[in-house]
């Protein structure tokens, strides 16, 4: 991978071709060691700027543009050419977390935050990931590690849905040190265990039917409608943004025969809302990305992290949500786990059926929040989501037809 390094606003030069063993684009603590080792200094990565090959978020050659936190010590590297500089030209779109002011301003809010709190940081600042919606820092205490997230805008108040969820039951989400809502900067404490991919039975047990719990408690809290300053994805308001999604930019991607198909089921929606509205459950507050990658355990009580993608919806979408990111075996227990929960909180529900019913719906929320992703990031980062909108389109008509 090469790296374009800055210290300020100055062009410092090019770092690279070098390997560097990382899993995918946004794990880029490996670009910071190596770059650390090289120029005597730490760095942060501001933003993927270019990918030679590759897909999906993994693979090919990657282009960085790095800030050097101090003057290195390194010998001259090589020019931008001009083409490299135009890359690093400013976009009314950049999240402030991939500019050198905006990144330094977050970690000094951080470290600011801290010190207040009576655990000021004792060693270097560490980046894990950045990617187009999020940054994650560790901060090292006396005590713990801390995390830094640095959020976009048009993200959900993390902190805020996290005090929603904490006010039912606070062992399902991280603790929250601080945070400031209007930059979306987030301080959470160090959760102890792993992150639960390919989780155990004893993980779905737990964690499933807490959330379940969790939400049916804070539903009795708002029978009007969604919290304030949470997305309303109710099935009603998701059909209409379908509706709005299929005239825009999705469509091109889909050939005649599949947009058609898609007005079609679009049309059916309304009746697809009324049948699930038979089913009982309520409309909830939402995880918005309820897969085990998101689950943290070590080996008790799961705690639920990135609540980024909150929203007011129906609960099957969460409920749908870890059918894709687990084994056949896995997906039953969970699927069963979810059923029973909701039996038991709303009685006379047919939480079957809704897993049933909801699928489209599951794919469509996902269509349309990538849209969404798409409208308000800039061109050099459409290639974390692009395709994906027509994608989910496409798998929301066969379970349409399969349902």
């Amino acid at each position: 991978m090469t790296v374009l390094l800055t210290h300020g606003e100055r062009e410092l030069g090019v770092v690279g071709p070098f390997p560097v063993d990382r899993p995918r684009w946004h794990d880029v603590a490996p670009v910071n060691e190596h770059l650390a080792e090289l120029l005597g200094v730490p760095t942060v990565v501001l933003r993927l700027l270019d990918v030679r090959g590759g897909g999906g978020g993994l693979g090919g050659e990657a282009v960085y543009h790095a800030l050097a936190l101090a003057e290195p010590v390194a010998p001259a590297l090589r020019p931008f050419t001009p083409e490299e500089s135009a890359m690093l030209a400013p976009h009314p779109l950049r999240a402030d977390y991939a500019t050198a002011a905006g990144v330094r301003a977050a970690l000094d809010w951080a470290e600011r935050e801290l010190a207040a709190a009576g655990r000021p940081v004792t060693g270097p600042v560490a980046q894990v990931k950045t990617w187009n919606l999020a940054g994650l820092f560790r901060l090292p205490t006396a005590d713990s590690a801390v995390w830094l997230k640095t959020g976009r805008r048009f993200a959900v108040d993390e902190a805020a849905v996290i005090a929603l969820f904490g006010g039912v039951d606070p062992s399902l989400v991280p603790p929250v040190l601080a945070a400031d809502p209007a930059r979306r900067l987030l301080l959470l404490d160090h959760v102890p265990g792993e992150d639960c991919w390919g989780p155990s039975a004893e993980v779905v047990a737990d964690v499933v039917p807490r959330l379940v719990r969790a939400q049916a408690a804070l539903a009795a809290s708002y029978p009007g409608g969604a919290p304030a300053g949470v997305p309303d994805r109710s099935p009603a308001v998701l059909a209409a943004a379908v509706k709005v999604l299929l005239e825009g930019p999705a469509a091109a991607e889909l050939t005649a025969q599949e947009l058609a198909q898609a007005h079609l089921m679009a049309d059916q929606l309304p009746e697809l809302v009324r049948e699930l509205a038979e089913c009982g459950l309520p409309d909830v507050v939402l995880h918005g990305d309820f897969h085990p990658g998101n689950w943290r355990s070590a080996g008790t009580e799961a705690v639920l992290v990135d609540f980024a993608d909150a929203c007011y919806g129906h609960p099957a979408l969460d409920g749908l949500r870890p059918r894709d990111f687990c084994s056949a075996e896995r997906w039953a227990q969970a699927a069963e786990a979810w059923c029973e929960a909701w039996r038991t909180v709303a009685p006379g529900s047919d939480p079957e059926r809704a897993l049933r019913l909801a699928a489209p719906l599951t794919h469509l929320g996902y269509a349309v929040r990538y849209q969404e992703f798409l409208d308000s990031i800039e061109p050099s980062e459409y290639r974390y989501h692009a395709g994906d909108p027509a994608a989910e389109i496409r798998s929301a008509l066969a379970a349409f037809a399969a349902r």
